[in-house]
């Protein structure tokens, strides 16, 4: 499992759904150099029968080294490669460790609110059913000062969630990255994902306009 979609890198190596090792670190933006060597140092070089990566939303550049690597390892070993999503890695932690909340009136069942910093001050963010995992809506990219007053929810996890509480003036905030180690908790469904980048808005490069 590799996962690079945020300042976070980190490695996994499962057998029958137990993980037999693990490798993490805040790399920055060292993702590139510090990956084929983490990869590398687990057993047997990480070699495997399936491989699933971080597919995002997350770091443009991050997204792209840990899916680069992952379509290479997959040709040369031959095996099957998958997606998964940053956010949905980050409500699965979020659940093992027992944290959600009660939706609000209306509502029923209890939900993980997750937010990770994205780009131009704007946060991806996207709510999951605490029980199943399920995902309560879609993910999506919105700046922090509109979010404010649109995420209300008490407990908040992710990278972006200090930056949220702070904007809002309550709640509490849990930073948190997407974890490789937390592969085994994600329901079936959400490892399967087809292996293409989910960016959460657009480039930020933008085409220049030609002039005569």
């Amino acid at each position: 499992m590799i996962d690079t979609a945020t300042e976070r890198l980190s490695v996994a190596l499962f057998d029958q759904g137990q993980m037999v090792a693990h490798y993490g670190t805040l790399a920055g933006r060292g993702h590139a150099e510090a990956l084929l060597p983490a990869i590398a140092a687990l057993p047997d070089g990480g070699r495997a029968d399936r491989i699933a990566v971080d597919i995002g939303p997350g770091s443009f550049t991050g997204v792209r080294i840990g899916l680069a690597a992952a379509r290479a390892l997959a040709f040369a070993w031959g095996v099957p490669l998958s997606g998964y999503s940053a956010l949905a890695m980050i409500a699965a932690g979020a659940r093992a460790q027992g944290r959600s909340e009660r939706q609000g009136a209306g509502q029923s069942g209890e939900t993980i609110a997750v937010a990770i910093t994205g780009g131009h001050g704007e946060l991806f963010w996207q709510h999951f059913a605490a029980d199943t995992l399920a995902p309560v809506g879609d993910p999506a990219s919105t700046p922090i000062t509109d979010l404010a007053p649109l995420l209300k929810d008490t407990v908040v996890h992710g990278s972006g969630a200090r930056a949220l509480v702070d904007a809002r003036g309550y709640g509490e905030a849990v930073p948190m990255h997407p974890d490789a180690q937390w592969f085994a908790l994600l329901p079936p469904d959400a490892t399967t994902l087809p292996p293409r980048p989910i960016y959460g808005r657009g480039a930020d490069a933008k085409p220049m306009a030609i002039t005569r």
